[in-house]
C-alpha cells in the first residue's frame, strides 16, 4: 500500500524522473570498460533494445494509459500485443534505455546509483497502476495477472503474437519520435564528454566524434520530420 501511495505521487512527475537520472551519469567512479568507445557501443546496443521494446509495444497494440489530471488512468484493459508477454513492456523498455545510458557513462558509480533509483521509481508507479487497474477491472485484471508476468517477458508464443498483429509504423513514428531523440542525444553527449577526458581529447578521436555527431544529426532530422508530420496531420491521427 505504501509503495502504491509513493507511486501515485511519482506518477504526477513521471516525465521528469527519467531526465533527472541523466546527471547521475556524470558522477565520477571506476570505469566500467577500459575504453569509453566500448562503453558507448555496449550502452547504445542495450538502449536500442529498450527502444525496440517500446516501439514494438506501440506498433502492435497501443495502450491509452497516459493518465488523466496527472493521475493514473486507463480507458481499457489491454492484454494483446506485447502486453500478452509482460504486463509492463513500456517500463521494461525504459529500464533498458536507462541501463544502456548508465553503461555508456562508463562509471560504476552511475550504474550503482541510477539503475536502482529508476527501478524503484518504476516499481512504485506500477504498484499504483496495478491498484487502480485492480479496482477498475476486478476479476479480469486478476486473471490477467495470473497469466502474464509483471516484468520479465514470457518469450513463448512471441512469434505467434508478431504474426497475428499488423505493425502500425505510422503510430510508432507519431507517438514515439521524442523518446529516441532524448536518449540518443543524452548518449551522444555522454560519450563526447568521456572522449574529451581522454588523452588528446576529441581531436584524437575524430572518426568516433564524426560518427556520433552524424547519428545525433540524423536523429534530429527524423524528429523534425515526425513532428512536422504530426502537426500537419499528413498521416491523420495515430
Amino acid at each position: 500500500m505504501m509503495l502504491a501511495n509513493i507511486g501515485d505521487f511519482l506518477f504526477r512527475y513521471r516525465n521528469l524522473l527519467f531526465p533527472l537520472c541523466l546527471p547521475l551519469a556524470l558522477l565520477p567512479g571506476p570505469d566500467v570498460f577500459d575504453q569509453a568507445l566500448i562503453a558507448a557501443t555496449v550502452g547504445f546496443a542495450v538502449a536500442a533494445v529498450g527502444e525496440a521494446v517500446r516501439a514494438s509495444t506501440i506498433g502492435l497494440q497501443y495502450i491509452v494509459r497516459g493518465g488523466r489530471d496527472r493521475r493514473v488512468y486507463a480507458k481499457d484493459l489491454v492484454t494483446g500485443g506485447l502486453y500478452s508477454h509482460t504486463r509492463n513492456p513500456m517500463y521494461v523498455g525504459n529500464m533498458l534505455i536507462l541501463i544502456g545510458l548508465s553503461i555508456a557513462s562508463n562509471s560504476w558509480t552511475c550504474v550503482a546509483v541510477a539503475i536502482p533509483f529508476y527501478a524503484f521509481v518504476c516499481a512504485a508507479i506500477v504498484a499504483a497502476e496495478e491498484r487502480y487497474l485492480r479496482d477498475r477491472f476486478g476479476a479480469d485484471f486478476e486473471a490477467y495477472c495470473r497469466d502474464v508476468p509483471r516484468w520479465l517477458p514470457r518469450l513463448s508464443g512471441l512469434a505467434a503474437t508478431l504474426a497475428d498483429h499488423s505493425f502500425n509504423w505510422r503510430r510508432v513514428v507519431l507517438k514515439e519520435y521524442g523518446t529516441p531523440l532524448g536518449w540518443i542525444s543524452a548518449w551522444g553527449l555522454l560519450v563526447l564528454w568521456n572522449l574529451a577526458q581522454d588523452e588528446g581529447g576529441l581531436l584524437a578521436q575524430r572518426p568516433a566524434v564524426v560518427t556520433i555527431a552524424s547519428i545525433m544529426t540524423a536523429m534530429l532530422a527524423f524528429w523534425v520530420f515526425a513532428r512536422y508530420t504530426k502537426k500537419s496531420r499528413r498521416w491523420g491521427s495515430a
